[in-house]
Parts: C-alpha cells; structure tokens; sequence
C-alpha cells in the first residue's frame, strides 16, 4: 500500500520515490504537515517562485468539480514539470474523488503535493491515495521525545549552544503541540542565548512560554495539593484556549495510578516517601518532586481508588452527555482537590 507509519516519513522524505506523483500529508500537527510539504516540494528542484510552474490552491478552490484534474492536466511552457500544491484539505468528498480519478490515471508531467488535516483510517482522500501505486501518504503526528531531543539538538548546535539535562527536561515540557511553534521557541531561546555556551534551567523558565497549550502538570499539581483557587483557574484557561477537558481527567488518572505504586511501597515500611519518589521510574520531574512527596504521604490507598472510581465515572459521563464534559470532569477534580485539602488539614 502507498502509506508510510509516523516513524518512516523522515526516511522517505530524505529518499522520495520518483515515481510517486501524488504526496499527501495528513495530520493533527499542522506545522509539521506545512514543514514536511514544504521539504518535499523544495527537493522536486522546481523553480518556486514560478506561479506558471507552482500552481498554490487552497482545498475549497481544489473541491470545485474538474478543477483539480484540469489544473493536473494543464502541461508546463517553462519547466519539465509542474507541482500542484493543495492547501487545507480536510474531508472533502469531490477532493477525494478527484484525487481518486487522479491516482488511476497520474498525469505524466505534474506532481500533486496535499496538505491535509488529521484524516482518520477509511477517510475517502486517505482511502484513494493509500490504494494507489502512483500515490504516497504520509503521516505527521506530534512530536514525541526522542523527536523534540533531535530537534533541540539540531537548533542549538546550529548556533553552538549546548543545554543542561534539567534545561531540556523543562523545555520538553513546553514543546510539542505544533512543529512550527516548536521551531519559533526554539529559535527564540538560541537568539535569547546568543554569546552563551550553555543553556541552564534559569534561561528556559524565563524565556519559553507553553507552546503545548498550557502544562497538564500545573492543573494536576493543584489537584494534588488541594489547591482549588488554583486548580480553578487552571482548568478554566485550559477550557478556555479550546483544549479538551478529558485530557486533564486523563492525566489524573494516570497520576493517580502512579501514586497508587509508590503509596503501596510506603505502606511495606521499607522506604521513606523521599527515598520512594526519588527512585521512580519513570523519574518526577524535579519541581514537582515536593508535590508528590507529600501526595504519597497524605494519600491513603482507600482514597486514590475512591478518586479513581470518581474519575471513571465522570469520564463515563461525559461520553453519554459531552455538551456537559467541561462541568463533569471540573466538579470530579474539584471534588478529588477539596478531599486532598482536608488531608492537609488533618
């Protein structure tokens, strides 16, 4: 099939199949899409700056009926070749039809690049190109770790900067929602660093913004700690910036479940909270590492399964009602967070 996983584009974006003549970039990192489209273009050699050879249209214009095939088969007076670039392509039915046409019969002398949002399995422009030999689909998904650890280091070194092991674990934090935001963070810290050689924790927490939105890990902390002044404003300028509530439900839960691990290892009696938490693995970041200390020690098993049970009935919820999903998942949390506050004060 004409379909690579997430981790193989790289690769075939330095190696392209020439005798692909349609390329489609799909994902939820809309930067990334852009940036990898933009490579692939670049290494066709055509002259892009040439509106007669590079023919730019956004998917609306595209999704007009005949539009694309006549613009795929209108041949060049000035090049070999010609690229066609489409923009903003999500579920389009005619697109995808075009495109289908398109993949069973390739024009000879004009290459297809599609920028696409994060179509799912069995999308019918997905459908159409991944069943075409003359055609390649690509994935681009947020970056994981090991891709924001090549991409810090590529940026850095490019201006001769390296960064210490707590620096790049608190940048990590705030990276990796979207490519093009993440390069422009990047870029800010080596201009903010420039005559430096070394990039401390100090430089980032005083430069970086959160470009992953707003850090799950603050909303967490403040759940954790019973800080519900806190949690609240958290929550409501996460909700606010249009992120998903589960996701923090969901990121409680899975603290929760950490906790409950290392709870369990206190209550043997062999180890300290400190000794515990500073042996986990995964390792606690840090700053945060005075939060769930104390969490481990207020915490008794019997209450995070009661805050579990809690979580998993408000999730529930909200999948029978999702117009109510912000104000469930906020009243489970602030209800976990009230029941912390009270161990505080016992």
């Amino acid at each position: 099939m004409a379909q690579k996983k997430a981790h193989e584009v790289e690769g075939w974006l330095a190696r392209p199949e020439s005798n692909r003549s349609i390329i489609l970039l799909y994902g939820p990192d809309h930067g990334l899409v852009s940036e990898r489209a933009a490579r692939f273009v670049k290494s066709t050699g055509l002259p892009l700056d040439d509106p007669f050879t590079v023919v730019r249209l956004d998917a609306s214009e595209a999704d007009e009926q005949g539009k694309l095939h006549d613009e795929a088969n209108t041949v060049s007076m000035f090049a070999d070749k010609r690229l066609l670039w489409v923009r903003n392509a999500q579920g389009q039915r005619a697109l995808a039809e075009e495109v289908k046409a398109l993949c069973a019969e390739p024009p000879a002398e004009t290459i297809i690049v599609i920028e696409a949002g994060d179509l799912k399995k069995g999308a019918p422009l997905r459908t159409a190109v991944e069943a075409s030999a003359s055609a390649m689909a690509l994935p681009c998904y947020a970056d994981a770790e090991r891709d924001l650890d090549m991409l810090i280091d590529q940026t850095l070194n490019a201006s001769g900067l390296s960064i210490s092991l707590e620096a790049r674990t608190a940048l990590r934090r705030n990276l990796g929602g979207d490519r093009l935001a993440t390069r422009a963070e990047l870029d800010k810290l080596a201009l903010y660093a420039h005559g430096k050689q070394r990039i401390e924790l100090s430089d980032v927490l005083d430069l970086t913004g959160d470009v992953a939105e707003l850090s799950l890990d603050d909303a967490v902390d403040a759940v954790l700690d019973g800080r519900l002044e806190a949690f609240d404003m958290l929550f409501q300028r996460y909700t606010r910036a249009g992120s998903a509530a589960f996701l923090i439900a969901n990121a409680m839960m899975r603290q929760l479940q950490a906790l409950r691990v290392l709870r369990a290892e206190l209550d043997i009696g062999k180890r300290s909270a400190t000794e515990i938490v500073a042996s986990a693995r995964p390792p606690v970041f840090f700053s945060r590492k005075r939060i769930v200390e104390n969490a481990v020690r207020k915490w008794s098993l019997q209450a995070i399964d009661r805050a579990l049970e809690r979580l998993h009935h408000a999730v529930l919820e909200t999948r029978r009602r999702p117009d109510l999903a912000n104000a469930v998942i906020s009243r489970a949390l602030t209800a976990i967070a009230a029941e912390s506050s009270r161990f505080s004060r016992n």
